[in-house]
């Protein structure tokens, strides 16, 4: 017999969960929802009966908390895939506190099953299940009534081809010493993470019969439309090239915004590359980043800017707040103190999306750790890594920036070894020089691509960046640069 049963998948409508589950849940599946109060997971709950329920598929939903129905409503209904029309025809609340408070679970399971025989739901929801476990008389007796229980309502739920849910205050330990695991299908549990100051909500698929789930901790965040999650994935290879194209050696360059450095780099950054600028303060960093957007602007190219410290009203930039405000440029300022890496991701990528973008801006590095949550700081080398590879992926071009310490004395291109995940680094750094401290700059590399090694003494004027030509030295005295009024 060469035939298999396929599993039916149901899409959950909360947005990334899909994917941590291996293509959705499965159809007439068994399935825990664990985690501590305040965790999400009634809202997560909800959010999957709105979405799955209607005429081919109708929901019970048991409330065995002290709350009445009503109460609950009150507060699922803010958020925007609460649909009212729903409840009534295709989704039936029913309050089992009075069963429960009779004292024995046949009375419990007679009356589930008097409801799902009278209203023939294809979703059913037991919130919160720990009532009932809670309710079990203690000893072998007790634990023996609520094995019998369990194992009866899952196989019940199985028959009437019902999907079912439970959901429960459940710690790690409290459910791998509890026999409701090995009778569920499936198992979601849901937490924060605290850390300091900040805490960020995690999602992670214990457990699903069947199917290639992802497992890990995952981020999610609960909005005015719900639960979103985002999985912990790196974004499919970019491929640089059609099939059957033949490989470029001369890739098209795209202008920096900066002529002295699109010389240096034998024509401007290759399309599709990111590039590092990295510097000590005041070196000029942002005002390359500017550049670089108003040198696609003036290509007719949109831009995207991730600013951190820096946003648009600090700059006081007359020229960014143009091209900003004439549709050219959008902006993405950032002020939670626990960004995840994935909704930084998702945030830009949908910016670009919509605006079209082949130029993105991320100023700066530096000051993005400030921002990520700390178990995501911890490894900023990985955050910048998924980002840099998400872009790779769309073909976009970027100028990412960051801030480094220079002691004078040695050269360092960026912290934690960042200048190997990009594909180009300019190096902006200061030399003391005939009593002041003066600007240099060089690329240090462009991948796959010839450039220049030399290396440029460069001014911040009120026109930008100005490079002067090559510097010499011509009996012990620096060359090169328009002589300076002092």
């Amino acid at each position: 017999m060469t035939d298999k049963v396929r599993l039916g998948l149901l899409a959950t409508g909360v947005p990334g969960l899909d994917v941590l589950l291996g293509g959705g849940l499965t159809e007439y599946s068994f399935t825990l929802i664990a985690g501590a109060p305040g965790s999400g997971k009634t809202t997560l709950a909800h959010q999957m009966m709105f979405a799955l329920a209607g005429p081919e598929r109708r929901a019970l939903f048991f409330t065995v908390l002290g709350e009445p129905p009503l109460k609950m409503l009150r507060y699922q209904q803010q958020f925007s895939f609460f649909d009212m029309a729903k409840v009534g025809p295709f989704i039936r609340y029913v309050n089992l506190a009075d069963d429960l408070r009779a004292g024995h679970f046949q009375g419990v399971l007679e009356r589930i099953m008097r409801e799902v025989e009278d209203f023939g739901p294809g979703l059913v929801f037991v919130d919160s299940f720990r009532s009932v476990m809670q309710s079990a008389r203690s000893g072998n007796e007790g634990l023996s009534d609520l094995q019998q229980f369990i194992q009866e309502l899952g196989s019940r739920m199985a028959t009437w081809q019902a999907t079912t849910f439970l959901i429960g205050e459940y710690s790690q330990a409290d459910v791998e010493a509890n026999p409701i695991i090995t009778v569920a299908d499936g198992m979601m549990t849901l937490y924060q993470a605290a850390d300091d100051n900040s805490a960020l909500r995690k999602l992670r698929v214990n457990k699903m019969r069947g199917q290639g789930h992802m497992t890990g901790a995952h981020t999610m965040r609960i909005g005015d439309d719900g639960i979103r999650v985002y999985p912990r994935l790196l974004p499919p290879v970019a491929t640089d090239q059609l099939p059957g194209m033949p490989v470029s050696r001369n890739p098209c360059r795209i202008p920096t915004g900066v002529p002295g450095v699109d010389e240096l780099m034998h024509g401007g950054l290759p399309q599709g590359h990111t590039m590092l600028v990295s510097g000590p303060t005041g070196a000029g960093k942002t005002i390359m980043a500017t550049r670089f957007l108003q040198a696609g602007a003036a290509l007719g190219e949109k831009g995207v800017a991730l600013f951190f410290e820096k946003g648009t009203a600090r700059l006081r930039n007359a020229e960014l707040a143009q091209i900003v405000q004439q549709g050219h440029v959008a902006v993405l300022e950032s002020r939670s103190l626990s960004l995840s890496v994935e909704e930084l991701m998702d945030e830009m990528c949908s910016a670009i999306d919509r605006s079209g973008a082949t130029r993105v801006v991320i100023d700066s590095l530096s000051e993005i750790g400030l921002y990520l949550a700390p178990e995501v700081r911890a490894d900023l080398r990985v955050a910048v890594f998924r980002t840099l590879a998400e872009l790779a992926k769309r073909g976009v071009s970027a100028l990412v920036t960051v801030g480094i310490e220079d002691d004078y004395t040695r050269a360092s291109f960026s912290p934690d070894e960042l200048c190997f995940l990009t594909d180009a680094v300019l190096s902006l750094r200061y030399a003391e020089f005939d009593g002041a401290i003066r600007k240099f700059m060089t690329v240090v590399k462009v991948r796959g691509c010839d450039h220049s090694c030399d290396l440029r003494e460069y001014a911040i004027t009120a026109e930008g960046i100005e490079v002067y030509p090559k510097a010499s030295q011509l009996n012990g005295v620096l060359v090169g640069r328009p002589t300076l009024n002092r």
